[in-house]
């Protein structure tokens, strides 16, 4: 399904989060020191996403952090691209994963360790004015700050697309998981909002290990707070590595939400058509 970013307004704010620079870079560089480990026959595994081994998410990470690279400093620069109109988040990286399936995994991991580390550098020099410039992404044009949250979600669900299928074991840091939970949240409902499927609600996250109150205002846009909510609001409750898994499509979606509500929860599988 192709999708119709919004450019005239941030489509997903994120008021009040903390920072996410340093759990960006820390995730990235985790997933290299994971990768630099693996033998070819573990390159050659399947992971999580169908008809992907571990080597084509590699190769897809390569091909994202590239984006997020261009997008940002685009945007720095006072000239946010519009590369995404009409854009397959399902068909296109499927594509670009197919074109480069005759590497090695010494050269996806050498190409990974490039873009990644490119990456980190730019987002680790940001100033505190620069998160707040506009840039590109799959909703349009929102904050770096958004940009970042939606960069390290993809990297983080990633991440465990490869190590969970091998049998390994992955962290689950706070910083980054918060940050993960607000992006998959917001993005579900913007997804909605895109599609004209959203109607005015609250969304609140309330969740375990760790404890955490995340609210969203879905309107015109999604705004995501700390306030308490609205008596109707859509209530989603557990630990909060399980809420993101849920909410990406990566384990089947177990809340009880009315049912002109489930629009909150099935943006991203509407858009990558999940049954």
């Amino acid at each position: 399904m192709q999708i119709s970013p919004v450019y005239d307004r941030p489509l997903v704010t994120f008021d009040g989060a903390p920072p996410v620079g340093r759990p960006l870079i820390r995730q990235r560089l985790r997933l290299l020191d994971v990768l630099t480990d693996l033998s070819d026959e573990q390159w050659a595994a399947p992971s999580r996403c169908e008809g992907w081994r571990v080597q084509d998410v590699a190769a897809h990470i390569i091909t994202v952090d590239g984006f997020w690279h261009l997008s940002i400093s685009s945007g720095l620069a006072g000239s946010p691209t519009k590369f995404l109109v009409g854009f397959d988040p399902k068909a296109t990286p499927a594509a670009m994963v197919d074109a480069v399936r005759e590497k090695t995994p010494a050269e996806t991991l050498s190409e990974l360790r490039a873009s990644s580390t490119a990456l980190c550098d730019l987002v680790g020099g940001l100033s505190v004015e620069a998160w707040s410039a506009l840039a590109e992404s799959p909703l349009g044009h929102v904050s770096v700050a958004a940009v970042a949250h939606h960069a390290l979600w993809d990297a983080w669900v990633h991440e465990r697309d490869i190590v969970l299928p091998l049998g390994l074991t992955p962290p689950e840091e706070d910083d980054e998981v918060l940050a993960c939970l607000r992006q998959a949240a917001a993005i579900n409902a913007a997804f909605a909002v895109m599609t004209h499927l959203a109607t005015p609600t609250t969304v609140v996250l309330e969740t375990t290990d760790p404890e955490a109150h995340i609210v969203l205002t879905v309107g015109e846009i999604v705004h995501a707070n700390a306030d308490r909510g609205a008596p109707d609001a859509v209530v989603l409750h557990g630990r909060a590595v399980e809420l993101v898994e849920m909410l990406s499509t990566r384990v089947p979606l177990d809340q009880s939400v009315p049912e002109d509500k489930r629009w909150v929860i099935t943006g991203l599988a509407d858009i990558f058509e999940v049954a």
